[in-house]
């Protein structure tokens, strides 16, 4: 049902969704679970049901994106080839996912093109989307640490740059 209501699966043919549906694989999860690690193979795709996932880079688990809509998708690591997953994946509290191998779900993009290739073009923009938002994150992360405020929570203007 949650596959079906996913954006990347949004309106596609239906015998493409019943495909992926009997693949998939309905899993609970408790709070701090890691789903996977940063480095680990990357073997699952997932789509959210319930709950909320955390994903991390870096040796300090730096957060880069929450995963908290239901018909959320990620560990796209896994669909575009990649041998490892790029962050690490955690729920911040009882979770629940659609959990699909993600050799299956290349297997069913590869038997039907046309539906296959939706869905890439779609998976492309939801990837395009969390770059776009990491560099948004980026970019007023660097701003406020380099602006001086000087405790009034206000942005101090040097004469210089008046």
């Amino acid at each position: 049902m949650y596959i079906q209501q996913s954006d990347l699966f949004w309106g596609m043919n239906r015998d493409f969704v019943k495909k992926v549906m009997n693949i998939a694989e309905k899993k609970s999860y408790g709070k701090g679970h890691f789903l996977f690690h940063e480095g680990d193979p990357a073997v699952n795709f997932y789509v959210l049901i319930k709950g909320q996932v955390k994903l991390m880079i870096g040796e300090t688990s730096q957060m880069v994106y929450t995963v908290d809509r239901a018909g959320e998708a990620f560990g796209w690591s896994s669909i575009i080839e990649r041998d490892t997953y790029s962050a690490s994946g955690e729920c911040m509290e009882e979770t629940i996912l659609q959990k699909i191998d993600s050799r299956a779900l290349l297997n069913i993009l590869e038997q039907d093109p046309v539906n296959g290739l939706i869905f890439i073009k779609r998976l492309a923009g939801l990837i395009g989307n969390r770059l776009v938002w990491s560099y948004k994150m980026i970019t007023s992360s660097s701003q406020a640490s380099v602006s001086m405020t000087g405790g009034t929570g206000q942005i101090e203007v040097s004469e210089a740059a008046a």
